[in-house]
């Protein structure tokens, strides 16, 4: 059994990819945790330390599915194609966290305090495919492209596509095959 701020994360998270962030209140994270908000404002203080708190936690989350894709290869083009395909999961713990980075990302439109954290986890994101795309740029032939630029690419498609699945104007088999093929392409600009 997670503990309980654990709990209360796990609760913010479902009930954000369900319903989205602007109608969210306290009180139903409550009800969906089984715990009393007085308990939610004491380890998150407020409605925005607990917004926040689901940010970091969805993209730990998200972290510990896709760093198995480092263990999938010694091979940085395989291990980056593996780890932007696992983003694309057909499972409820990925659903659910894609669901929930988007209403997040929607609502960072509004907010300037989320859309620093969205900003600053992005730039995570980014910086460690752009590190898988630089050893793969060392074993290349040198297309001379910019690891940093592809890998914000990347990342921007597989937001893009995550949406288009979800939402259903997408199968999952689709969205792989356009991601391999755009992984492909940023490779062979390498």
């Amino acid at each position: 059994m997670p503990d309980r701020p654990t709990q209360i994360l796990e609760a913010a998270a479902r009930l954000i990819a369900r319903r989205g962030v602007r109608g969210l209140r306290v009180e139903e994270v409550s009800a969906e945790a089984a715990v009393s908000t007085a308990l939610i404002y004491y380890h998150f203080k407020d409605r925005a330390g607990l917004l926040r708190r689901t940010l970091e936690f969805i993209s730990r989350r998200a972290v510990r599915y896709t760093d198995a894709a480092l263990d999938a290869s010694d091979d940085p083009r395989v291990q980056l194609t593996e780890m932007l395909l696992l983003e694309l999961q057909d499972t409820p713990q990925v659903k659910e966290n894609s669901a929930a980075w988007g209403e997040l990302r929607a609502t960072a439109v509004f907010d300037p305090d989320l859309r620093e954290l969205l900003a600053a986890a992005t730039r995570s994101w980014v910086e460690d495919l752009a590190g898988l795309l630089r050893r793969a740029q060392e074993t290349g032939a040198g297309g001379g492209a910019d690891p940093y630029a592809a890998a914000e690419r990347l990342t921007a498609l597989v937001e893009g596509l995550s949406e288009r699945w979800l939402s259903g104007t997408t199968s999952l088999e689709r969205a792989h095959e356009l991601l391999r093929g755009a992984v492909a392409t940023e490779l062979r600009s390498l």
